[in-house]
């Protein structure tokens, strides 16, 4: 067997994705998937697993430490908004929970990272496994983007810079050079759905990563589900920044864009 890893997973394809590269890279990976997050399959492709509840982080160090687990990685969304439900944590995770400079996503998840640390499980920096999920600048889709649609892309992209850096969310939903909505707590695909009812058809949304991005922390992604929200909310046009956001399931989402005919740009800052 390989070098050992833990993977703490979330919602999503991610999990699976990284999962995947790891084992191609000959790793041994230890899954620890939260209750209510993961998908319940997770569970059927690793040797050893176990569904751990988010508000309980000593259960979660435990678990790793009892299979030689020294790094780990997150990978998956979990949804922010439990952080105001206490009676999802024990004590000991409320407690830790309060360290936290403030509640914002990547406050917490580096107050329960710097925990991990000094319990000896050192967090891992993702990037490395999806590698080749990265996009180079240009257009994705064979729908061009309209010139409308490129002007709010050039609008958007400065401000969701801006909003990134405060931590309050890495999209940005726009339409007619007007900023319709930004992600919050509820993720980028509940806020584009929210952008369609608020303006309607043909909004753009553009995805972008922090200036200092701490991938550890947080890896902003868009994949398949994005882009069937897009469809929802019948937008016109997707924008990520190059080489910072992972696209998964590429080649079906970009087919699925081009029958809505939504066109997909990548974009240096």
């Amino acid at each position: 067997m390989g070098h050992r890893i833990g993977i703490i997973a979330g919602a999503g394809e991610f999990p699976f994705l990284l999962l995947a590269e790891a084992q191609k890279m000959g790793y041994s990976c230890i899954v620890a998937g939260i209750k209510d997050e993961a998908e319940t399959d997770l569970r059927n492709k690793v040797d050893i697993f176990e569904w751990v509840d988010v508000g309980d982080i000593l259960n979660l160090i435990a678990f790793f430490k009892k299979n030689g687990i020294k790094e780990a990685v997150f990978a998956g969304k979990v949804d922010h908004r439990k952080i105001f439900n206490k009676e999802k944590f024990n004590e000991a995770s409320w407690r830790l929970l309060a360290q936290s400079k403030d509640r914002g996503p990547a406050a917490v998840l580096k107050t329960i990272i710097d925990f991990m640390a000094k319990e000896g499980i050192q967090i891992m920096d993702p990037t490395s496994f999806v590698a080749s999920s990265f996009c180079q600048e240009g257009v994705l889709t064979k729908t061009k983007p309209s010139p409308a649609a490129e002007e709010d892309i050039e609008f958007g992209f400065k401000i969701a810079k801006n909003i990134a850096d405060l931590d309050i969310g890495q999209t940005v939903i726009v339409k007619d050079k007007a900023v319709v909505a930004v992600e919050g707590m509820e993720g980028t695909d509940e806020a584009i759905k929210r952008g369609g009812r608020l303006a309607g058809e043909e909004t753009v949304v553009v995805k972008v990563s922090r200036s200092f991005q701490d991938a550890r922390v947080d890896l902003p992604a868009v994949g398949l589900n994005t882009v069937k929200s897009l469809v929802e909310a019948r937008s016109r046009a997707l924008c990520i920044e190059a080489q910072s956001i992972p696209f998964f399931q590429k080649e079906e989402a970009i087919s699925l864009a081009d029958a809505h005919r939504i066109s997909i740009v990548v974009k240096k800052p």
